[in-house]
């Protein structure tokens, strides 16, 4: 967030907030304020955040939990703004320096004004509440000479601003000043375009720069100076774009108050009406994936070292099944030995026996324990024999209750990353306990009772409603319980990946159409990544059965079709209700 940016926030919250009253102050994260108010414009929420990499400040709706007992921080608030008239909201210099002032009474009861400053400066973000006459009263974090030695904030100590950059004021710079600039400097071979913006004029963000940069170079513009200056000129008579952009998944990589054109294809560029809605679109998203991936942590976690024990489980199987290998070997002696019983002596430690098994016949030494007699020789290569048979046996079973087990790992997997929400998770969580994997209790409940996530579900464009289960739970619950003996089911071959099933509620047998779109939507709700060619297998229902005792989400089919579609994410999501 660059000072021209927060100018255009400055203006947006002072119209909306001058004039209104604090009512409540609230701090659910460490680092995050929200302070709601009250006026003639209604209700409005202020987000004012220090984060490191989120720092910012806007209008929000968000709601989130608030710990039980308020930080000091937040309590001094309540006690010294809350209730308090908000005059105006401010920008400090051009830089990405934001004020509220707000009209209060002190300590005397009399009339008095306190000032909150809110610095967007990434790692150095800060919120601090001081008095007209410049006295820090308290800040959200306390910088002592042992972090800096040019600027403490600590409670009773004057408030200085963060020292001045040595940049030029873009706003006050005409076309031929910038040209002639960039002119000088790139002679001494200083820097490209867009690194010359960001080191020689105040408030200027590297995107912004690239963007003016891009103008430029496009012949949108005659020189750099005519792009900035057309810039600049945007930003005096407060004229913006509020943008997003997104990626081709949709997840947004980028804002600004005026449109893009530095990312090319596969990237799409949304246009909102206000700066604040702009950033609650940006970073609303990005806090809430963050929030499910530090929820689902604990699980990952679990998975990986379930995991982890099976895959040595199964190498370790693996190798005592190649020595069970040698039990044919014991068999073989033992019966050797039976055979040429009358001719070994006892007490020998070995014995030339002729093997008539073999064509021809040959000779063969058969390594004897001196202690045994020949017969109890040969029962001892027979209990071998048997041990190794038996061993080979129960190996096998075991390598393959192991494979499963880790197949049913990859499913939950598979599930947890389309995970979208709080109560997806919670499924995940119940499902790892009704299977074994994790004991009650094992891993991080997210709230005091389970909450039941809703299906995905699709129409096609035949009318045909199409269920997709979330996760294993559900894929059971919609399989065997929700789906009628003439309904369709759908599953990507050889992958984990969800169950759907296309109901036809009497309609008749769908058109191919339909059965292409449902098998697309299984193709995208699997481990298959974005665009990939899948084979789907499909089905009735009144072929599928679930084995007694088998894992969540485990079914099998005694006759099925295959269809090859392509996991297109885009017509999944225009299908989607």
């Amino acid at each position: 967030m660059d000072g021209l940016f927060l100018g255009f926030i400055a203006r947006e919250l002072d119209a909306a907030l001058r004039g209104a009253r604090v009512e409540k102050v609230q701090q659910p994260e460490k680092d995050e304020l929200h302070i709601a108010f009250r006026g003639g414009n209604g209700p409005k929420k202020l987000l004012l955040s220090t984060s490191a990499d989120r720092a910012r400040v806007h209008l929000t709706e968000i709601t989130k939990p608030q710990p039980q007992e308020p930080p000091m921080f937040c309590m001094l608030l309540r006690k010294l703004i809350g209730g308090a008239k908000a005059l105006c909201v401010r920008q400090v210099g051009g830089d990405r320096i934001l004020e509220i002032v707000f009209a209060c009474e002190d300590e005397f009861a009399q009339p008095s004004e306190r000032i909150l400053s809110c610095e967007v400066m990434g790692r150095h973000s800060n919120i601090i509440l001081r008095s007209a006459e410049g006295k820090i009263l308290d800040s959200i974090h306390h910088v002592g000479a042992d972090i800096s030695r040019v600027r403490e904030v600590k409670p009773g100590l004057p408030y200085t601003p963060p020292p001045a950059q040595d940049k030029l004021n873009p706003l006050e710079a005409c076309a031929a000043d910038i040209d002639a600039l960039a002119e000088s400097r790139s002679a001494t071979g200083e820097l490209r375009a867009d690194k010359f913006i960001t080191s020689n004029y105040l408030g200027i963000s590297s995107l912004l720069a690239r963007e003016i940069a891009r103008r430029t170079a496009d012949g949108r513009y005659p020189s750099l100076g005519a792009a900035l200056s057309a810039v600049m000129t945007d930003v005096s008579e407060c004229r913006f774009e509020p943008t997003v952009v997104r990626d081709a998944s949709g997840i947004p990589v980028e804002y600004c108050f005026t449109s893009l054109s530095v990312y090319g294809e596969g990237y799409t560029c949304e246009r909102l009406n206000s700066v604040s809605a702009m950033l609650e679109s940006y970073y609303g998203e990005r806090d809430r994936t963050e929030r499910l991936r530090a929820r689902e942590a604990d699980i990952i976690h679990l998975l990986g070292g379930v995991g982890s024990k099976l895959e040595k489980k199964i190498v370790r199987q693996r190798e005592e099944l190649a020595e069970c290998e040698r039990g044919e070997e014991y068999r073989t002696r033992g019966d050797l030995i039976t055979a040429n019983i009358w001719a070994i002596k006892n007490g020998a430690d070995s014995a030339v026996i002729t093997d008539y098994s073999a064509d021809p016949p040959a000779e063969r030494t058969v390594e004897l324990d001196p202690r045994l007699t020949a017969a109890q020789n040969a029962q001892q290569c027979y209990r071998k024999y048997t041990k190794l048979r038996n061993a080979k046996r129960e190996l096998t079973h075991q390598i393959e209750l192991a494979e499963a087990e880790l197949s049913y790992i990859e499913t939950v997997r598979d599930s947890l990353s389309r995970c979208e929400t709080s109560a997806d998770i919670d499924e995940v969580r119940a499902e790892l306990v009704a299977a074994g994997i994790a004991r009650r209790g094992a891993v991080k409940p997210s709230g005091s009772k389970l909450r039941h996530a809703r299906m995905l579900e699709y129409e096609t464009s035949g009318g045909y409603r199409v269920l997709c289960g979330r996760n294993n739970l559900q894929n059971d619950e919609l399989t065997m319980k929700l789906a009628e003996r003439d309904d369709w089911w759908f599953h990507v071959k050889g992958a984990p990946g969800s169950h759907v099933v296309l109901f036809t509620e009497g309609k008749g047998e769908p058109d191919s159409a339909d059965f292409t779109e449902a098998a697309t939507i299984a193709a995208v709700n699997s481990s298959l990544p974005e665009n990939a060619t899948a084979e789907v297998d499909y089905t009735l229902r009144r072929y599928i059965k679930k084995p007694s005792g088998s894992k969540p989400g485990f079914v099998i089919y005694t006759k099925n079709w295959s269809a090859l579609v392509q996991a297109d994410a885009a017509l999944a999501r225009k299908l989607k209700k």
